[in-house]
């Protein structure tokens, strides 16, 4: 009797596992995408340049430079955003100044 409350096989696991499971998952996820959100959420800047839009425009703006190379690239967001312009290359936040 004892040797069968403890072979592991005697219990079925659906039954340990409460229904109200799958329903708090959800919330749970929400609350997760939320809190990632909020947690890739930068202010806003007030120099002109492709937006961060959670790290998509880091990735566009360094695959442009790669693409198009440095000096057409930076002709690119002049003629985009102006003079003064802030891309991101390598991963860091670099600023075209020209004229």
């Amino acid at each position: 009797m004892v040797l069968e409350t403890l072979n592991p096989m005697h219990y079925n696991i659906t039954s340990l596992v409460p229904d109200t499971m799958p329903v708090a998952t959800v919330p749970i996820l929400i609350l997760m995408c939320f809190l990632f959100l909020i947690r890739n959420h930068e202010e806003t800047s007030s120099i002109p340049g492709p937006g961060y839009c959670m790290g998509i425009g880091p990735l566009i703006s360094h695959g442009r430079f790669l693409w198009m190379g440095v000096g057409n690239a930076c002709n690119y967001y002049n003629k985009t955003y102006g003079e003064f312009v802030r891309v991101w290359i390598s991963g860091e936040e670099t600023f075209i100044i020209s004229k």
